[in-house]
């Protein structure tokens, strides 16, 4: 691959065209609608067709969601071909060993304008599979150089960009290219302070406009304060506004990916907040998660009554008065001193990147990959919000107090309950709800 030319906002002169994914989109923005999502993967062509259309008949305005295999995100395809001859049992779809034409046959049986589909596959080297979603016409998927490749594989980052920068020039040349989402607002799914999390989906959304894409999201996962996360979408909306302005974004948030509530009313709860944080900010698009979560893979059903519930809680939020503040801790500034400060380490975004976590410049907290310095630490503090304990060597000021300890092993298995405890106590406050009959006036599920 020859080296890619960094591409600024500021001298582009021609926008990408927009995918039908992203039209569907900002169409139910501009209506004042939120677009649900479920992340739903079954291993057989007709179990997934029926997945797709139960998702699409739903009560909610949504987007299908076809999610991968472990072996299809290591690669493997040949354990995929065996396993799908065999009847052994995957845990989701793979699409590789499927092929290109039952995919596209798949999707031609499902997806419109209406009802685009989004392929969510993990993998850090996904260049065989993104050439057969290119084949098989799929609108959209998801992941980065960073996000996919530090949570989910032992990968070199280097060779992770560099597989990345292949894909996004695949699919930055089509017709019609696909949408791509960074994950990077979502990374280990819990305890990244807010700012590294902003960062880190500004600098995968930068990293895709250098290789030539332009119709991208950039995600941000529900943490443990929601205040502190009405902040940080703030700033992640600014940030992209100042850094992608030649671009067609919109941000997505997904329900909390941490440790789960264990019961059916905290589980309830806990997707509640997070849809009236969708759309208290403006974000267009969420990923929801289901009861099931903490205990095993969601049925169809369950996938789409987690829906069904978001989008009543969703057109209830929107006639209210919003109850919870942002608060106002410097996240949009720290957040930019990180992505300035890397993209001043190299002349392309993906070196950047790759000399960042080298020198420890970006650390994320708790993640043990080898290219991740793992010396920064983070904390939940009395108030419910994430803070930094100890930045590492990443260029921020944390204020040290002499009742700050460092973090333990037994503090960190607190903290990572801490949301299974909060919207857990639910069951106790509302434990007359437990049979799930929440009827709203409208006949759907509600809390509220």
């Amino acid at each position: 691959m020859s080296d890619p030319v960094r591409i600024s906002d500021q001298n582009v002169s021609r926008v990408a065209p927009q995918g039908r994914f992203s039209r569907h989109v900002r169409g139910t923005h501009a209506r004042g609608g939120l677009v649900v999502q479920p992340r739903m993967g079954f291993a057989d062509l007709d179990t997934m067709r029926k997945g797709l259309l139960a998702v699409r008949a739903a009560e909610a305005t949504g987007t299908g969601t076809i999610t991968l295999d472990s072996y299809t995100r290591v690669n493997d395809h040949d354990s995929a071909r065996q396993a799908l001859r065999t009847g052994a049992e995957l845990n989701g779809f793979p699409l590789v060993a499927h092929g290109p034409e039952a995919t596209r046959e798949l999707l031609d049986a499902v997806s419109g304008p209406d009802f685009p589909v989004q392929v969510r596959h993990g993998s850090a080297l996904p260049y065989p599979l993104f050439r057969a979603m290119v084949e098989a016409g799929v609108d959209a998927t998801e992941g980065g150089p960073v996000s996919y490749c530090l949570p989910y594989s032992r990968a070199p980052i280097r060779e992770a960009v560099e597989a990345w920068g292949r894909c996004c020039e695949l699919i930055a040349a089509q017709p019609e290219p696909m949408h791509l989402e960074s994950f990077g607002g979502c990374m280990l799914g819990q305890l990244c302070p807010p700012s590294l999390l902003v960062a880190l989906s500004v600098l995968e959304a930068l990293f895709f406009r250098e290789h030539g894409l332009s119709d991208i999201s950039l995600s941000y996962a529900q943490q443990t304060h929601p205040g502190q996360d009405m902040e940080a979408i703030a700033a992640l909306r600014r940030l992209a506004g100042e850094r992608l302005a030649q671009a067609d974004w919109h941000v997505v948030l997904y329900t909390f990916m941490g440790v789960f509530p264990r019961t059916p009313v905290g589980s309830f709860r806990i997707l509640e907040e997070s849809v009236r944080l969708a759309v208290r900010t403006g974000s267009e698009r969420l990923i929801v998660k289901t009861p099931a979560e903490a205990h095993r893979i969601p049925t169809i059903a369950e996938n789409v009554d987690a829906l069904e519930f978001a989008a009543s809680i969703a057109s209830d939020e929107a006639g209210r008065t919003a109850r919870t503040g942002a608060t106002d801790s410097g996240i949009y500034e720290e957040a930019r001193l990180l992505v300035d400060s890397t993209l001043e380490l190299a002349p392309t975004v993906g070196e950047a990147l790759v000399r960042a976590f080298g020198q420890g410049h970006l650390d994320v907290p708790y993640c043990l990959h080898q290219d991740n310095a793992n010396r920064s630490r983070a904390y939940v503090d009395a108030a419910g919000m994430l803070q930094w304990a100890e930045p590492g060597r990443m260029p921020l000021r944390v204020e040290r107090t002499a009742s700050r300890r460092p973090v333990s092993a037994k503090g960190l298995l607190t903290m990572l309950g801490f949301n299974e405890r909060r919207f857990d106590r639910e069951h106790l406050t509302h434990g007359h709800l437990r049979d799930l009959q929440y009827a709203a006036p409208d006949g759907r599920r509600s809390l509220s």
